[in-house]
């Protein structure tokens, strides 16, 4: 079903009512309704339009329509264009159109009466009155232009607030009157939602509303009074001003999104001014840490602590402080953007690393000693070897002999070389393990002492 959709009535479809059609939907989708011709269709009724919501254009022409409910447009806010022209209209009331915002109407052809019902019309049409030729049946049956038509008991009603402002502190008092004329005398409607107490006394064209205790929930609550009859309506109104020291209602952990904020709702009259402070020092709002109002109701200011791209360094407490003339009000809150990096390298080792003990001293010397056995005995083996080697593989021609045979290279992958130390201190001889690149390991051989080096 497409979103604009027309519904046409010509001749012959014969109806006396709007169209039901098969589902509520189909009947939201109409935009327009057009019906021409219809000698049968007499009435539009409280409930005919109700399904109809997106309703802009409306034209029932040239039929048999005599009446129109005070609610047949109740649930067709959308409506801008309503043509009647040329059906059996006598009288409208303004009533019918009171919550409509139309930017045009046609109402030629029709057998309007000159009554004070009527007058509404010349004003609401205007110069439009005179471009339609807009005309009314008098008494004797004469046609006459409706943009002329005066009538002595049909004045538009007025009404007239005083005082036309109020500014006072909460907790005071204060009595409105509102004053009215026309004719027929109108009818004098207060029209308010309060929390402050209040009580009504009227006499004639003249009511008084009295408020007493005045609540700083009502700061910016409109009150008007409003006159009307069967002419028209006039209406007359202020807004409350109620002075209040601030009151924080919220103040919230903070909340990642385009940027970091911290919430917070307030409320005073005047606007109160905002200070932040962390950690009981006052926070210099700049580029990177502002304060931002994001919605503005009647009472209240709703906003954030803006952090743009905070560290650890911002964590802490943060307190607001809220000022007006009247008053001060804080709320404080904890705040937590980011981990100390110290914080998060602990977290890496959840579990603690078991702590090894030393030795006690006693266990050491064991270990030395053991060690120093292993390697004296296995160099007791080395000379053993050296000297009951023989010709063998293992053997060395003279004692200074630079050459090794080359089947012990061969054969083991390394050879020894001893050769004895030149020192007129003391004697030693030294060892070296070589492989076909070169010693990776020498032993050193003293008389008294055998040590192992690298």
């Amino acid at each position: 079903m497409s979103q604009h959709q027309d519904l046409l009535c010509g001749p012959g479809a014969g109806i006396n009512a709007f169209p039901v059609l098969q589902s509520e939907a189909e009947m939201e989708n109409i935009t327009d309704i057009y019906i021409a011709n219809q000698g049968s269709f007499s009435s539009i009724n409280d409930k005919d339009l109700h399904y109809y919501k997106n309703l802009r254009n409306l034209t029932v022409t040239n039929s048999r329509l005599t009446y129109v409910s005070k609610l047949a447009f109740q649930n067709n806010i959308k409506i801008q264009y309503l043509n009647l022209k040329d059906n059996n209209l006598s009288s409208l009331s303004w009533r019918i159109f009171r919550h409509l915002n139309m930017s045009y109407m046609i109402l030629t052809g029709n057998p309007l009466h000159c009554s004070c019902e009527n007058m509404w019309m010349k004003l609401w049409l205007g110069e439009e009155a005179d471009n339609q030729e807009l005309r009314c049946i008098e008494d004797g049956g004469v046609r006459k232009l409706l943009s002329r038509l005066t009538l002595p008991n049909g004045e538009v009603p007025m009404a007239t607030l005083n005082p036309s402002k109020v500014t006072l502190m909460e907790g005071k008092h204060v009595d409105l009157s509102c004053t009215t004329s026309g004719v027929p005398s109108p009818e004098l409607i207060w029209n308010m939602a309060l929390v402050s107490n209040y009580e009504i006394e009227t006499s004639g064209q003249i009511s008084v509303l009295r408020l007493s205790n005045l609540s700083s929930l009502d700061h910016n609550s409109k009150i008007s009074c409003t006159a009307e009859n069967i002419v028209g309506e006039k209406e007359s109104a202020l807004m409350l001003d109620i002075l209040f020291p601030p009151k924080i209602t919220k103040l919230t952990d903070a909340i990642p999104d385009h940027h970091w904020c911290i919430p917070f709702s307030m409320s005073g009259n005047p606007k109160p001014e905002l200070l932040w402070y962390q950690d009981d020092k006052l926070v210099m709002e700049g580029k990177f840490i502002v304060t931002m109002i994001h919605d503005v109701t009647e009472r209240e200011f709703h906003g954030c602590l803006q952090l743009d791209s905070p560290t650890h360094l911002n964590n802490g407490h943060y307190k607001l402080v809220a000022t007006n003339k009247y008053g001060t009000d804080t709320k404080e809150v904890e705040a937590h953007f980011m981990t100390k990096p110290w914080e998060e390298a602990d977290k890496d080792n959840y579990y603690d690393a078991p702590t090894i003990e030393p030795p006690e001293d006693g266990v050491a010397v064991y270990v030395v000693v053991g060690i120093a056995a292993v390697a004296f005995t296995g160099f007791l083996l080395m000379l053993v070897i050296l000297k009951f080697g023989g010709n063998s593989k293992f053997g060395i021609k003279g004692g200074n002999s630079s050459c090794l045979k080359e089947d012990v290279v061969s054969h083991y992958g390394f050879a020894l070389l001893i050769a004895p130390l030149e020192s007129s201190s003391f004697s030693r001889s030294t060892v070296d393990f070589l492989s076909p690149c070169g010693p990776v390991l020498t032993l050193h051989i003293y008389p008294d002492v055998c040590a192992l080096q690298h």
